[in-house]
């Protein structure tokens, strides 16, 4: 235990020189003193997709149904709760959206990173979409894609919330939560055969992640145009990491959707046919988004 917390103690010491200090207004909330849990928790769900590959190797898929149906179902949930914060907090706080400091709106502030504080959860409970491709042995499914993103929004919201838990960082989380209902909306209603059917809008919705990762950069690129405190080191990481999301996903969009002509869902989907808990072969259903299912 002395070696675990001398190891702590200097990785939270580097983290401390390299960024300075840290919000204390987020000090002693659940899981952001220490970093040692959130980088212990990615290695684990590194490891869950390695191990349980081999682990179902040989045995049969799982389907899962009655647990997926209640998972899409939470994340819907809270993601709609965090979507009506953000905007009902923001709105109270006077936020700017061109730019917004870490300071000026008082109290709002805090409900803001309150709110992230959720969304940076919400990254470790969406480690859970690869869990299920594994144990369905959807091994399609877990590209590099999927798991970049998984991996790295939730060690980047730790250094958010940290760092700067408000202002100009509740944007893309706003679009986001957006985003994820209505993802997470079709996962859940993929499950049922009889909405087969219905499911012919994917293609609209990879759109739709598309076009939040533009407006994810604008609006951060905006705050670099016309400046107002928040730190431009933040804005100009945050505008990389959402052009690297941008690549890979449209190297997705146009294997999937420019490559091959489209089939109607009725086609793709025989009857009694499950979908799969996310969309073929690429990130969109994997990544979950920040971007990204899925940054969430």
């Amino acid at each position: 235990m002395e070696l675990l917390k001398a190891f702590d103690d200097k990785i939270n010491a580097f983290l401390d020189n390299m960024f300075g200090p840290r919000d204390t207004r987020v000090r002693g909330w659940f899981m952001l003193d220490s970093y040692l849990p959130t980088f212990s928790l990615t290695v684990m769900y590194l490891l869950s997709i390695w191990l349980g590959n081999k682990y179902m190797r040989n045995r049969p898929a799982l389907s899962l149904r009655s647990i997926l149906t209640l998972y899409n179902l939470g994340i819907t949930l809270l993601s709609m709760y965090m979507l009506a914060e953000l905007i009902l907090s923001t709105w109270d706080g006077g936020y700017n959206l061109q730019c917004q400091d870490l300071a000026s709106a008082g109290e709002a502030d805090v409900r803001v990173a309150k709110v992230l504080w959720w969304y940076y959860f919400s990254k470790l409970i969406e480690f859970l979409d690869t869990i299920f491709f594994v144990l369905r042995k959807k091994t399609s499914q877990i590209t590099f894609l999927h798991v970049y993103h998984h991996a790295s929004m939730f060690n980047i919201w730790w250094c958010v919330l940290n760092w700067i838990p408000c202002g100009q960082s509740f944007f893309g989380p706003t679009l986001n939560s957006f985003i994820h209902i209505l993802m997470y909306s079709y996962y859940g209603l993929s499950v049922f055969p009889s909405m087969h059917k219905y499911l012919w809008w994917k293609k609209y919705l990879t759109q739709a992640q598309l076009v939040q990762f533009v407006l994810t950069i604008t609006h951060t690129l905006s705050a670099v145009v016309k400046p107002c405190g928040f730190p431009f080191g933040c804005l100009i990481f945050q505008s990389s990491y959402m052009l690297t999301l941008v690549i890979l996903f449209l190297n997705f969009y146009f294997q999937t959707y420019r490559k091959k002509p489209m089939k109607k869902e009725t086609e793709e989907l025989p009857a009694g046919k499950e979908v799969k808990n996310g969309f073929s072969k690429a990130y969109f259903t994997a990544a979950n988004g920040v971007l990204n299912k899925k940054a969430q």
